[in-house]
């Protein structure tokens, strides 16, 4: 079996396990952190920031403590903004090494050029939205897209800090004012399954676009080794 397939069947027997041992609630995978508190919030800003895929997950755990408990909604703000800014250093440690060809080996030429054009024309503007913006604004790919451009790493970061943490205090406060009217639409079936779908059609994505690049890369160094015929004088 190729490594791709063992891939994808692995990411379904966690997807499954996760299903099987999970209540229909949106808070049903996040349950692990939640029992954790300001450690799960943490661990779970740097997955969600980084390689997890769980659309909303930071927003609903930060929403769910907070609700539970308003005075610490000064601790968890923080928190979660640091785990969140973690989590994009570390992404941007693994894509900033690779640059541009790296990246323009992930996607079509148009794509790529319109990238380019964002980052180096209004890479702070983009990088704000990107970590503004809910799901299904392509965050993850706008901070590869940053590192892979060489946007400066202390830029990227200052950025990705101020707008995760306007980001998580408007969190806050809808938690504070609307939270246990919020969880109660969560805790529905109905929501459950549409965060199911929403997940796996991402991690579909995810898993397309590195089996894409990883055989690209393998291609690019099989050439590479093969030695150059030989071309007469003419």
């Amino acid at each position: 079996m190729p490594w791709e397939h063992g891939s994808l069947l692995a990411f379904g027997t966690v997807i499954a396990a996760i299903l099987a041992n999970t209540k229909n609630s949106v808070l049903g995978p996040l349950r692990i952190f939640l029992r954790h508190g300001a450690a799960g919030l943490l661990a779970l800003g740097i997955g969600d920031s980084s390689f997890l895929i769980l659309p909303f997950g930071n927003d609903l755990l930060l929403l769910t403590l907070i609700a539970r408990k308003h005075s610490l909604a000064w601790e968890y703000v923080p928190i979660a903004t640091a785990g969140s800014v973690i989590g994009i250093f570390l992404l941007d440690l693994l894509t900033r090494k690779g640059g541009e060809a790296g990246l323009e080996k992930m996607m079509s030429r148009k794509r790529f050029d319109n990238w380019k054009k964002k980052i180096n024309e209004r890479a702070a503007y983009t990088v704000m939205l990107g970590c503004l913006a809910p799901p299904p604004f392509p965050f993850r790919a706008v901070i590869v897209a940053a590192s892979a451009f060489q946007y400066p790493r202390h830029k990227l970061l200052s950025v990705a800090f101020i707008s995760r943490l306007a980001r998580f205090s408007i969190v806050a406060a809808l938690a504070i004012v609307f939270g246990r009217q919020v969880l109660s639409v969560t805790e529905s079936p109905a929501a459950f399954w549409a965060m199911i779908g929403f997940i796996v059609l991402c991690a579909i994505g995810t898993a397309y676009s590195v089996v894409r690049w990883i055989r690209q890369r393998r291609k690019t160094a099989t050439m590479a080794a093969q030695p150059m015929d030989y071309i007469p004088n003419k």
